[in-house]
């Protein structure tokens, strides 16, 4: 079963679009039929499978989240305890359990069986760049 991992280098929060790079594997696999599953090592950061024709979806997404879990410096966070990595830290780490870690994409005739408007993103909940590990695993 093929397997392999990609690095993106993020600059701070919002969503990584590597819908490309995913594809790109399957067609290297040379496996026709399957499941895609995808998985980032990762607690501060999610995935997503999105819109990826319109920005202001992304620029929405953002904004929800950050109104949904603002920074623990904020008066309403207050009760977060885990402070030490920064203020965006606990928030990032509710996010990410808010979302998702892993995602399966079926695969038909070499292909991810996305809709016509969907991309795969990693969704970074830090406001530093960072270095983000994917695991792409292909089963048949």
């Amino acid at each position: 079963m093929p397997q392999t991992s990609i690095e993106i280098a993020t600059r701070g929060q919002g969503l990584y679009e590597f819908t490309d790079a995913a594809q790109a594997f399957v067609r290297s696999s040379g496996q026709t039929e399957g499941l895609l599953t995808v998985f980032v090592r990762h607690t501060s950061c999610s995935l997503l499978i999105q819109e990826n024709a319109d920005p202001d979806v992304q620029k929405d997404l953002k904004t929800f989240f950050a109104r949904l879990v603002p920074p623990s410096s904020d008066p309403s966070m207050a009760w977060v305890v885990h402070t030490m990595e920064g203020p965006d830290d606990m928030p990032a780490h509710i996010k990410s359990a808010l979302t998702q870690v892993s995602i399966s994409i079926p695969v038909s005739r070499g292909k991810l069986v996305l809709g016509t408007w969907q991309g795969i993103y990693l969704f970074e909940h830090r406001n530093q760049p960072h270095h983000r590990e994917i695991v792409l695993h292909l089963s048949p």
